[in-house]
């Protein structure tokens, strides 16, 4: 194997492990109750921008001469994409996270190439295929048995709620609506400089929302744990985000998409390894029609 595919290779695993392994970390966090889902949204929107704009200084270098600028035009837009693919997809992710397990959380998010598929047919008019409809209606059983397992839960910890379930369908379809209105304008710019300014609109937005709780957080009552999961929340899963493009530049699409699917295994195998899930034969079964439905939806 090459040299710039193992490179390619090693960059799409990592990426979707560190998203595999943040779901847990918000489901930790989350039951913690140590901060808001608004407050850490702005935690994790207001330290991402700062680093992106920091390594934008040393990539586009900085003065009127620099690389990397934004067209003004494009900023309302840029605005209006940040708030479907950060706002509205972080805000319900954080939300479902108290109410969901993570193996539930994970499963949703790989619904993404679905919904994205469903979009192109209504906005595009994309035609779709028997297969491509069984695969979509196949998924999307998964999902009502997913809700009604969970309205049978009796276990806070290892049970979804079905309000989870719902406000993590809303954070798919937000990103999928971000990727289907605004993918010009994503292919416009490279990742760096179109995610510094969507991190930077979501942080100004959702800031002055947070600054109070900051103010009268107990810090020194903080147990170190939070402290490294917080790190990992902030710094690790927005780094991934620079990983992901390698991959994309030097493999297949369909290469590509089979590290997805490594997200919800590795989340689930992680949540059921720390007791805060169980594999039983319905979410098992819930899990293959899922990945099946999927596969059949991406598959070309």
């Amino acid at each position: 194997m090459k040299k710039n595919n193992i490179l390619a290779h090693g960059s799409l695993a990592a990426a979707y492990s560190i998203f595999a392994i943040n779901i847990v970390i918000c489901r930790d966090v989350s039951n913690s109750a140590l901060l808001s889902p608004v407050a850490l949204f702005a935690l994790r929107m207001t330290a991402a921008a700062a680093l992106f704009w920091l390594i934008s200084c040393f990539v586009n270098g900085v003065g009127p001469q620099r690389k990397g600028q934004v067209d003004r035009r494009d900023l309302p837009k840029i605005f209006c994409a940040s708030m479907l693919s950060l706002a509205g997809n972080q805000l319900c992710f954080f939300n479902a996270a108290k109410l969901s397990t993570p193996m539930d959380m994970s499963l949703i998010t790989a619904l993404s190439p679905v919904f994205t598929m469903l979009i192109a047919a209504v906005a595009v008019g994309e035609k779709l295929s028997w297969r491509k409809t069984f695969g979509v209606v196949l998924s999307l059983s998964a999902v009502v048995l997913l809700i009604f397992l969970s309205s049978n839960g009796g276990n806070a910890l290892t049970d979804s709620h079905p309000k989870g379930i719902v406000l993590m369908l809303m954070a798919v379809l937000s990103f999928a609506l971000y990727l289907g209105i605004f993918k010009p304008l994503i292919g416009k710019y490279s990742v760096l400089d179109f995610m510094k300014w969507t991190f930077l609109f979501s942080a100004m937005i959702s800031l002055p929302f947070a600054i109070k709780e900051y103010i009268h957080l107990p810090y020194a009552e903080i147990a170190p744990k939070i402290y490294m999961e917080l790190f990992f929340f902030v710094f690790f899963a927005a780094f991934a985000y620079f990983l992901i493009p390698i991959g994309q530049k030097r493999l297949r699409p369909t290469v590509v998409s089979m590290y997805s699917y490594l997200q919800p295994i590795m989340a689930s195998i992680i949540s059921i390894c720390l007791g805060m899930d169980i594999l039983t034969f319905p979410k098992a079964l819930a899990f293959i029609a899922i990945i099946t439905g999927v596969v059949i939806v991406s598959k070309k």
